[in-house]
């Protein structure tokens, strides 16, 4: 059981299912409305896995639950945005105004970036916790003047006449997408996360070779038209399944390096409060022998 909630980066796995490429005996995809609730489910045991940010990742670690991140999707390299009422181009326009932000570390480490940016602290602005399926109400009623946000939620904000003032372009290699499981489940059942690896590779080379006819199949879901879709996309770099390895593997591996810089980040911001456990926090075998299966004949 893999959770997702709505973020074009994990559509992959999506349309492996809707395209039959997962084995519905060993993986099932479940999606969940929000972030928050698929967080929720997770800790309550209700999900094997779920696909999320490094920065949710190493707060579950410091909440205590025993996970491994066996899979680096993607990073965002514009698709999360700061969208501001259409009045307002610049994070300094910003100063003394009322901004949404979704209570999660992914919106709270953008909030930061864009007022560094912009040479201001949070005694600036004012804060208001906002779901994001809450945030165009909030823009359009006047509550706020600008909301952190992601796509596809960020387009539907666009096609109301919000703009961007910032976007995780800006903070390059900062946001990444990881696929993680409980360490229990990798230990009892390894070949339905080899499965869900390969759903997973199988998926992202439909997506990459064949855009617009993904473009179809997914976008009605997210609300976007197809050239809102792959316009989406753009703001998305995905790692391959070698470069995934890659990136899980050495010594020290490339996504811990990474790590220590964001978990420093967080620390700072108070959002985490330990160093993780890098030694017990990655597993590179399952996407390894995932990629063997894969180049296989």
């Amino acid at each position: 059981m893999v959770g997702l909630n709505p973020w074009i980066g994990y559509d992959p796995l999506v349309l492996a299912r809707e395209q039959g490429q997962t084995n519905p005996a060993r993986v099932k995809v479940v999606e969940l409305s929000t972030n928050a609730e698929k967080l929720r489910h997770f800790r309550n045991g209700l999900l094997d896995a779920v696909a999320m940010t490094l920065d949710q990742t190493l707060q579950l670690a410091e909440e205590g639950m025993d996970l491994r991140i066996v899979a680096v999707l993607d990073t965002s390299a514009g698709a999360d945005v700061v969208m501001a009422s259409p009045q307002l181009s610049s994070p300094q326009d910003l100063r003394g105004r009322r901004i949404a932000v979704e209570p999660s570390s992914v919106g709270q480490l953008m909030l930061r970036r864009m007022l560094d940016s912009a040479g201001m602290t949070l005694a600036d602005v004012t804060v208001l916790p906002i779901e994001t399926s809450h945030q165009l109400a909030a823009l359009q009623a006047g509550r706020i003047a600008a909301a952190v946000s992601y796509d596809p939620p960020a387009a539907q904000l666009r096609s109301a006449g919000f703009v961007p003032v910032f976007d995780s372009g800006q903070m390059a290699g900062e946001i990444l997408d990881v696929l993680v499981v409980r360490a229990e489940v990798l230990a009892s059942r390894p070949a339905d996360v080899e499965a869900l690896l390969r759903a997973w590779n199988d998926g992202l080379a439909s997506l990459e070779s064949d855009g617009a006819g993904a473009a179809a199949k997914l976008a009605p879901s997210v609300g976007l038209s197809s050239s809102d879709y792959l316009q989406t996309l753009s703001g998305l770099r995905f790692f391959s399944p070698a470069d995934s390895l890659a990136h899980l593997s050495g010594s020290p591996a490339p996504l811990r390096v990474e790590g220590e810089r964001l978990a420093a980040a967080l620390q700072a911001m108070q959002l985490l409060h330990r160093t993780p456990d890098w030694d017990r926090l990655h597993d590179a075998g399952p996407a390894a022998r995932a990629l063997r299966a894969q180049n296989t004949p």
